[in-house]
């Protein structure tokens, strides 16, 4: 039987990662023993802690596809975030909670979006339309990434279906989610042991802000002033990716999850488009952004408005 692999976005994070593991247990439930989950990049330390508390590994590592592989993708859709040789597979089905930009196939497919802030909770959801039982895995992975989505419920991408999904879930999980959730979140601030390349890449999306080609990198942090230390670095590998990809616009957003806000590193000829939507002045190429933590919701939609 021809494999179907199902995979989230490059650089993936934990409902990048945890939605793939995910889908490929609902697909089995259903009866469809040749989905396999797998990643488009490393595991993040969030990520390995969550697969660390349960005691499994992470899926398998693809960097590329062949023409008419047949695949499903979970938590993007955007070619640009997809596996190399996205272009010439045959997709078929999404499940996502972002914007939908550039996609088309040449046949129907099963497409399931939503504006949730998180992928997992429309897994939830298709567990329940499906009458499908819910075991303590998949509920621990669905929680953890509704949890890492949502920056435990403060993001402003948050919405009343993911915390009542978490809830569900958390029962079935038998985990406190306060405490689990600070636990798993802080995990993922220990970048000490990653280079500066490595950092700016650890959860980045390449995307078109119209016609301004664009990298919005974020990582999470306990301290803004600590992260700020390696700006010299964190910059020079800016500027290369910048040259490699013929970038208009790279931004490095520093976010605090303990009191959710940014600090934003912008480089690129289109710098100026971030000074415009936050109606911030860029002092050493740096702005602070109050109040900003998500993305999907904050960075994305402002920054499209502006140009």
């Amino acid at each position: 039987m021809e494999e179907i692999l199902v995979f989230g976005h490059k650089s993936p994070d934990t409902d990048s990662i945890a939605s793939a593991i995910v889908f490929e247990i609902f697909a089995k439930k259903l009866g469809m023993d040749n989905v396999k989950a797998c990643r488009l990049g490393n595991v993040n330390k969030e990520t390995q802690y969550v697969l660390d508390y349960l005691n499994i590994q992470a899926p398998t590592l693809i960097e590329s596809v062949e023409d008419g592989q047949r695949v499903m993708l979970v938590d993007h859709n955007e070619f640009a975030q997809s596996v190399d040789g996205i272009e010439n597979t045959k997709i078929e089905s999404v499940v996502d909670h972002h914007r939908i930009y550039g996609f088309q196939t040449s046949e129907p497919i099963l497409y399931h979006a939503e504006p949730v802030g998180c992928t997992s909770t429309i897994m939830y959801e298709k567990f329940i339309e499906k009458n499908l039982k819910i075991e303590k895995l998949e509920a621990t992975l669905m929680l953890s990434a509704i949890i890492s989505d949502t920056l435990l419920f403060k993001s402003p991408t948050c919405t009343p279906v993911d915390k009542m999904a978490a809830e569900e879930l958390a029962k079935i999980a038998m985990i406190d989610i306060q405490s689990y959730g600070l636990e798993m979140l802080k995990a993922g601030t220990d970048l000490s042991d990653l280079t500066s390349d490595e950092l700016i890449k650890l959860d980045a999306k390449e995307i078109m802000i119209k016609d301004v080609k664009s990298v919005i990198a974020q990582v999470n942090t306990a301290s803004i002033p600590d992260m700020l230390k390696r700006k010299s670095e964190i910059m020079k590998s800016m500027e290369k990716v910048i040259l490699e990809k013929s970038l208009d616009l790279f931004m490095f957003c520093i976010t605090d999850i303990i009191n959710s806000n940014s600090q934003a590193i912008v480089l690129g000829n289109r710098a100026d488009l971030v000074e415009k939507s936050y109606d911030v002045k860029l002092i050493d190429d740096t702005a602070f952004l109050s109040g900003v933590v998500s993305r999907k919701k904050q960075i994305i939609p402002i920054l499209t408005e502006n140009v």
